[in-house]
C-alpha cells in the first residue's frame, strides 16, 4: 500500500501539462512533471500508473518515483518539481583560509623537518590561529583541490 498518494487538482494538472508540452523547462522538471501526471489517481485522470511502470517509462528508479510523490505530499507542489536539497553541510574553510594554507605549504617547513606532512600542516595551521580545528584529511582535500 502506497503511503503517499498523488491527487492533483485541475489547476495543478494543467500546469504540469503545460510544463511538459511547452518544452522550455529544465529536463529534470519535465521528468518530475511527467512522473506526477502518471502517478495521479484523481477521478478525472483515472487510475495512476504503478511506480514500477513509471520508473520503466521514464528511465528512473522506483525510489525516485517514490521520493517525488513523497515530496509532493509533504513539501508541496513546487518542491516536487525541484531537485532535492543537499544536506546543507557548511564548509569548514573559506577562500582566505585556503590561501593562508597554500602560503604555509609554499613556505619552508619548521626546523628539524625536511618537508611538510599533513599532520604537521594541520597543527601549524591551527597554532597560527587561522582556524579553531581542522582534520588532516580536510587539509589533504584542500591541497588536492588546489593541486
Amino acid at each position: 500500500m502506497k503511503k503517499y498518494i498523488v491527487r492533483l487538482s485541475d489547476k495543478e494538472r494543467a500546469e504540469l501539462g503545460e510544463l511538459v508540452n511547452k518544452g522550455r523547462a529544465a529536463a529534470y522538471k519535465r521528468k518530475h512533471a511527467q512522473i506526477l501526471l502518471k502517478a495521479d489517481i484523481a477521478e478525472d485522470s483515472g487510475p495512476g500508473w504503478a511506480d514500477q511502470r513509471i520508473a520503466e517509462a521514464y528511465s528512473v528508479g522506483v525510489r525516485t518515483v517514490e521520493r517525488i510523490r513523497e515530496r509532493l505530499c509533504t513539501q508541496g507542489f513546487d518542491a516536487a518539481l525541484e531537485r532535492a536539497k543537499g544536506s546543507g553541510k557548511q564548509r569548514k574553510t573559506d577562500g582566505a583560509q585556503e590561501a593562508h594554507l597554500v602560503a604555509l605549504v609554499c613556505g619552508s617547513p619548521p626546523e628539524g623537518y625536511r618537508q611538510w606532512t599533513l599532520r604537521l600542516l594541520t597543527d601549524q595551521f591551527v597554532e597560527l590561529g587561522y582556524i579553531d580545528s581542522i582534520s588532516h584529511e580536510t587539509v589533504r582535500q584542500l591541497l588536492k583541490k588546489r593541486n
